[in-house]
């Protein structure tokens, strides 16, 4: 574990600022599988059964997405290199995907646009994957927290640019020029995977699939401490998964139209999520990654405290405007330092594979407990579940006092590394 730096160490490395063309690449196809795409087919009259449907399967690779992330550890096509090779592969094949699919009508053939949508999500999916192996080995300890941070920001304008700014356009230009104008702008993904360098990481990649989907699993369960590690992962984040779901309709019952939380869910909550992922990178260098992760894991709870006394005291745009703000940019800080965490407990020879299970892992308790809390609400009230959700976060933070947060070692893998 290296020492910890100044706050601005994790942002001097020349490198950090390919972040932000292959965070832009990962988050343009995402409103194309959801939000852009759901538009599309009720602007040209889809009934909202066929919307409903077709959105939720489209959607579905990005959830499954560790069922196939083994692949990209055990092969790699004949170019550039392992990584870059994966990533222009995807990119290229989303830049195509996006602009064809934009050329149909959903109105007359809702299964075919879908099934387009889908293949777009499973790219993308794949893109991000790889995005993630490739992030995690090539940037140092100490870059790992600003690493993800600058690749948040990036992902987060690209999200406004195919989902806001490609509606404002629709309005005006037929769907086809917008998505084929959302295709183009994968371009810079391709530019930075081309002047990406390559990567150093242990040459004994997995012999066959069997190895490539068994070996992970048990290279992480054979280490000391590979239950806490689990369990973190899945307790991190729970409080705000748990109620994840139920935040808008909780707005809704207190007072709020749809146009005041989506405006300050936009404005507010986007650029803090951003602030507080670049400010909480700067502190993981400062402070480590550990000392961080519980700093980060108390204050990222708090706000929901917010929540709890509107839902006391009623409709109040102050209260709406820090429950947003504040826990839109300590989730930020929360969510760069448990990144740099999955990022350090990957093994190099799987990180594909591992960082794809873990990053599923990290909302699974959240999202099945999540399914009670409209029932919870009902027995208990807002005001209440909101208290529970911060204390939930408990035990995370316990048992962070007690993990201990290294590299895992691979003692069969040869001592001269290879470019990836």
């Amino acid at each position: 574990m290296s020492k910890p730096g100044s706050f601005w160490d994790a942002f001097r490395d020349p490198k950090l600022a390919l972040m932000l063309g292959l965070g832009f690449a990962s988050g343009l196809p995402n409103p194309l599988a959801g939000d852009t795409l759901s538009a599309w087919f009720d602007d040209v009259g889809v009934d909202l059964a066929t919307l409903g449907f077709w959105g939720g399967v489209v959607h579905l690779p990005y959830n499954l997405k560790f069922l196939w992330a083994s692949v990209f550890d055990r092969y790699s096509p004949p170019f550039l290199s392992r990584r870059r090779s994966w990533l222009a592969v995807c990119q290229v094949a989303l830049l195509v995907l996006i602009g064809v699919l934009g050329t149909f009508d959903p109105s007359k053939q809702p299964a075919l646009v879908a099934a387009l949508a889908a293949l777009v999500a499973f790219t993308a999916a794949s893109q991000d994957i790889v995005v993630d192996a490739y992030r995690t080995e090539m940037l140092s300890e100490a870059q790992r927290a600003s690493g993800v941070a600058i690749f948040v920001a990036a992902y987060r304008v690209a999200l406004i640019a195919s989902g806001s700014i490609a509606l404002i356009l629709a309005d005006r230009l037929p769907w086809s020029v917008v998505f084929w104008m959302l295709a183009g702008l994968m371009g810079i993904g391709i530019l930075c995977t081309l002047i990406a360098p390559p990567v150093d990481v242990p040459p004994r990649a997995p012999r066959s699939m069997t190895e490539a989907v068994v070996e992970p699993f048990r290279e992480f369960l054979k280490r000391d401490q590979a239950v806490l590690l689990l369990l973190i992962t899945m307790l991190y984040k729970f409080g705000d998964v748990f109620v994840g779901a139920i935040r808008t309709p909780f707005l809704r019952h207190v007072g709020f139209s749809l146009t005041e939380i989506g405006t300050l869910a936009k404005l507010v909550g986007i650029a803090a999520t951003i602030a507080g992922a670049l400010l909480g990178s700067g502190f993981v260098a400062k402070w480590g990654l550990k000392r961080s992760m519980i700093v980060f894991g108390i204050a990222q709870a708090l706000p929901n405290l917010a929540y709890a006394l509107l839902a006391s005291v009623g409709k109040s745009y102050v209260l709406l405007g820090v429950g947003i703000g504040v826990d839109s940019f300590m989730g930020g800080m929360g969510a760069a330092a448990l990144t740099a965490f999955f990022q350090t407990i990957c093994n190099r020879r799987f990180t594909a594979m591992q960082f794809a299970l873990l990053t599923s892992l990290m909302t699974v308790p959240g999202r099945l407990l999540g399914m009670g809390s409209g029932w919870l609400t009902e027995h208990i009230g807002w005001t209440a579940l909101w208290v529970l959700s911060v204390v939930v976060a408990a035990p995370a933070i316990l048992m962070l006092a007690k993990v201990e947060i290294t590299e895992p070692r691979d003692p069969d893998a040869p001592a001269a590394p290879e470019a990836a």
